[in-house]
């Protein structure tokens, strides 16, 4: 079994369940793009070896896509379709004939391309098929003896609203925001571009955090103007 293995909750707790069931005919792999956060890769890294399941960290871009670039509203069904082309391929090479990822029962309510493109490309979605959702996921994470507060991952394409040009330079700048917000003490966090602007997203909890701190994060960070939003990361 092939684990499509970003380090987040979900494919964490796949991967250690597909170890403990298959051993060494168990391979967790990590897809490395412009589009996933440094950190998240070193934690993705971290976790895997504790775990003690196989770990390949294959090195692509999406940015190679020039239909990807121009971030159409299926931005979402391009990515997952490429990235479901690429862990076949590696499940070929190796003669792995079943290759699952974690999508939760709760990540289907509303609009999911990315969900279509990947049961279009064959890969499996155990967490579905048992009807599981976050909650579900969160025992077994706390069953398996493995941290359950993994904050949630995204890709930073997902910051870019549609028709803005992805770029390696707007990734970076919006990882680097990230990056910086988070060394302030911030437990989640997302900077969404608006044009030259950028809008924060954190839990209400932490507002404080931001506020108290404002002149010199406005000062860091490389956007024109940066806003907290008040509706709270969800």
């Amino acid at each position: 079994m092939l684990v499509a293995y970003s380090g987040g909750l979900d494919s964490t707790v796949l991967s250690k369940a597909a170890y403990d069931a298959l051993g060494g005919d168990a391979l967790a792999v990590t897809l490395d793009s412009p589009l996933l956060p440094r950190r998240e890769l070193r934690d993705a890294v971290e976790t895997a070896k504790r775990i003690g399941i196989e770990h390949a960290v294959v090195h692509y871009s999406e940015l190679m896509d020039r239909d990807f670039k121009r971030n159409p509203p299926d931005r979402c069904y391009r990515c997952k379709r490429m990235m479901a082309r690429k862990l076949k391929e590696l499940a070929a090479e190796r003669k792995i004939g079943c290759v699952v990822e974690g999508t939760t029962c709760d990540e289907l309510e509303g609009h999911r391309p990315g969900y279509k493109a990947l049961r279009e490309a064959g890969i499996l979605s155990p967490y579905v098929e048992l009807g599981l959702r976050k909650t579900d996921v969160r025992e077994l994470a706390m069953a398996y003896g493995l941290r359950f507060d993994m904050p949630s991952t995204t890709c930073l394409a997902s910051r870019i609203p549609a028709g803005v040009e992805v770029t390696g330079e707007l990734l970076a700048k919006i990882e680097d925001a990230e990056d910086y917000l988070l060394s302030l003490g911030l437990t989640q966090v997302r900077v969404r571009v608006e044009g030259e602007d950028a809008r924060i997203e954190a839990y209400e909890s932490e507002f404080g955090k931001v506020i108290d701190r404002s002149s010199e994060i406005t000062g860091r960070l490389p956007f024109r103007r940066v806003t907290l939003d008040l509706r709270g990361y969800s």
